[in-house]
């Protein structure tokens, strides 16, 4: 379980927890702090201490003199920054006493973090239904839309925890991906496999890298089933194929990785299969990946729930040519 916070929710935003450690080169907590954060102003974070809006574990302030290992941790909120409003609107298709489930747009973080604090998904509802107790229940990345759902209320939040946790929520996405060369919708297959393609790879994070690493001399731990809708030409004039993709593992950048394996990156993806130059975010091509369903048993009432987005994919074909799935052969 999560470590709860001794600061309430502030604006929206939860206060900051920092691990403190118990040996080092510092006499006092501030001078760890002021080695850790070297990149703000001295001062600024000793007259922060001084003010009482560091604290402990237990919420106690901690002040200029507390020695290292003191708390193992402490807690404060981090300045808020200026940030570029973000002007799509999350759109709620569910709320009730124990869930909100909302359509989220391209470009809106889930939770805070990074450059982005006020700008998420999180920090925008828990201050528009003034519900400091709303938690996501998973994640999208910031550049993909749809459906997203948060835990209302801490009394039922386990119960819905444990079904992403027991793999019991049935998750579909859309993509849509350049035509590969030599597509043929009469003979569908993507990088030598037959569609629909249920692709496994080992998939990890590692510490200070952006990208996830690809380990083929480990044993896979995720899994996409990859199904193909079709192909056409887009609204821009683009030739495109529009793939379903109905994850059974929720590893980090899953399925931008898979289908970049296949060799059908997704439209509008800066990191994968190649990491691009960062530069602002592209409103004529948003990423093409949407979260499009989301499908499970309610622990509450055990009837069956379907929540599905309202958005669409600005590429998906508008004349689409189904391709053959192998089944029918």
């Amino acid at each position: 379980m999560p470590m709860p916070s001794p600061l309430p929710v502030r604006n929206g935003v939860g206060a900051t927890r920092l691990r403190i450690p118990t040996a080092g080169p510092w006499t006092t907590v501030a001078e760890f702090m002021v080695a850790t954060f070297s990149h703000l102003d001295a001062g600024d974070l000793h007259r922060r201490f001084d003010r009482g809006e560091i604290v402990g574990s237990d919420g106690h302030p901690i002040d200029r003199s507390t020695p290292l290992g003191a708390d193992p941790f402490v807690w404060y909120y981090r300045d808020l920054p200026a940030e570029t409003p973000v002007s799509s609107q999350e759109e709620i298709l569910h709320i009730n006493d124990d869930l909100v489930v909302i359509d989220k747009p391209h470009f809106l973080s889930t939770t805070p973090g990074g450059r982005y604090l006020k700008e998420t998904a999180l920090v925008r509802l828990r201050t528009r239904l003034d519900n400091p107790d709303l938690v996501p229940m998973h994640r999208l990345d910031r550049a993909t839309a749809g459906v997203l759902m948060f835990s209302a209320r801490r009394a039922t939040r386990g119960a819905y925890q444990s079904l992403f946790e027991q793999r019991q929520v049935t998750k579909v996405y859309e993509a849509v991906s350049a035509l590969p060369p030599g597509w043929d919708a009469d003979a569908p297959s993507l990088a030598g496999h037959s569609v629909p393609v249920t692709y496994r790879n080992h998939i990890a994070s590692r510490s200070g890298v952006l990208r996830v690493v690809i380990d083929d001399a480990l044993a896979p731990n995720s899994e996409t089933v990859i199904e193909v809708r079709g192909s056409g030409i887009s609204a821009s004039g683009r030739a495109v194929l529009h793939t379903l993709l109905r994850p059974h593992t929720g590893r980090r950048h899953q399925l931008r990785v898979h289908l970049a394996a296949l060799g059908i990156g997704i439209l509008g993806d800066t990191w994968y299969p190649d990491l691009l130059a960062e530069a602002p975010d592209d409103h004529s091509l948003p990423m093409q990946l949407l979260a499009r369903e989301l499908q499970f048993t309610d622990p509450l009432s055990g009837l069956p729930r379907t929540f599905i987005t309202r958005r669409t994919l600005l590429e998906a074909p508008v004349c689409l040519t189904p391709a053959r799935d192998v089944s029918d052969w």
